[in-house]
C-alpha cells in the first residue's frame, strides 16, 4: 500500500501542459515517478515547466504541439516514444473559451455566432479530447494498457450562464469519456474525467477578481454558491490526478467524472 500511487515506469503525456492547471498536473505525475511529456504551443512556458520538474528531481521533456492537427500530434507522439518511451497515461488538459462565444449580460442566445460555437467545440472536444485520444489511444490499445484523464468542467455538469458554448462542449467531454470507458474497458484502458470547480488562472482571473483583489459580481456569486467559501488552488487537483493515473490505486475506476469543486455541485438553490 505504501507504493500504491507510484508511477515509476509510466510515460505521461499532458496536453495543455503549459497552462496553470495542466502544468501542475504534469508536476504531480513527475513527482510520483512518471516520465512526463509536456505538450503546448508556448515553448517559453513549456520549457519553464520542464525546468521546474527537473529541479524537483523529476524527468520531463517539452514538445511543441497543436492538438487540432492530427499529423503534427502523431509526429510528436513518435518523438515521445523514442525519447521517453511509449505513453501509458494521457491527460487531456487542453481547452478554453473565447470571448465571442460568451453571451454578454442581456444578450440574445439567438445572436451567438456559429463560428464561435464551433471554435469552442473544436478546442475542447475535437482537439481537447477526440484527436489526442485517437492518436495516443492507438498505441495504448496495441499495448493493452493505459489510462486517459479528460479535464472537463463544473459547467459541463451545471450549465453556467453566459458561457453556453463552453458548458455544452464540456458536457460533451463528459459524455465522450463515458463512451470511451465503455468501449475500451476490456482493452486494458481506463478513461475518466475530472471536473474542476473554480480555479483562478490567467484566462479567468479578470472574470473573478477586480484590480484591487476584491471579487467581481460573478466571483462573489460563485463564492456564495461554494460551501467551502473559497476558490480552488491548482495544487488541489494533484491528488485526484495521481489517483486516477495509478493503475494500482484506481484499477477498477473507469467512466467516472470526479468533481473537485469545494462542494459547488451540491448546492441546488
Amino acid at each position: 500500500m505504501n507504493n500504491i500511487f507510484r508511477l515509476d515506469g509510466d510515460v505521461a503525456v499532458v496536453t495543455g501542459g503549459t497552462g496553470e492547471l495542466g502544468g501542475l498536473m504534469a508536476e504531480a505525475l513527475a513527482a510520483f515517478g512518471a516520465k512526463v511529456a509536456v505538450l503546448g504551443r508556448s515553448e517559453e512556458r513549456g520549457r519553464a515547466r520542464v525546468l521546474r520538474i527537473s529541479d524537483a528531481g523529476g524527468q520531463a521533456n517539452f514538445y511543441a504541439a497543436d492538438v487540432m492537427h492530427r499529423q503534427s500530434l502523431t509526429e510528436v507522439k513518435n518523438n515521445i516514444s523514442k525519447e521517453l518511451g511509449t505513453p501509458t497515461i494521457l491527460i487531456n488538459a487542453a481547452g478554453g473559451n473565447r470571448p465571442d462565444a460568451t453571451l454578454p449580460p442581456g444578450s440574445n442566445f439567438c445572436d451567438l455566432p456559429l463560428e464561435a460555437w464551433q471554435g469552442v467545440f473544436d478546442l475542447n472536444l475535437v482537439g481537447g479530447v477526440l484527436i489526442p485520444s485517437q492518436v495516443f489511444g492507438r498505441d495504448m490499445l496495441t499495448a493493452g494498457r493505459g489510462t486517459i484523464i479528460n479535464i472537463a468542467s463544473m459547467s459541463g455538469i451545471i450549465p453556467l450562464s453566459r458561457v453556453v458554448a463552453y458548458s455544452a462542449a464540456k458536457a460533451a467531454v463528459i459524455n465522450l469519456t463515458m463512451f470511451l470507458a465503455r468501449e475500451w474497458a476490456t482493452k486494458g484502458i481506463r478513461v475518466n474525467a475530472i471536473s474542476p470547480g473554480f480555479f483562478p488562472a490567467d484566462q479567468n482571473r479578470k472574470l473573478l477578481f477586480k484590480e484591487d483583489g476584491s471579487y467581481t459580481e460573478r466571483g462573489g456569486q460563485i463564492i456564495g454558491h461554494t460551501p467551502m467559501n473559497r476558490f480552488g488552488e491548482a495544487r488541489e487537483l494533484a491528488g485526484v490526478v495521481v489517483w486516477l493515473a495509478s493503475q494500482r490505486a484506481a484499477s477498477f475506476v473507469t467512466g467516472q467524472n470526479i468533481a473537485v469543486d469545494g462542494g459547488f455541485a451540491s448546492v441546488t438553490i
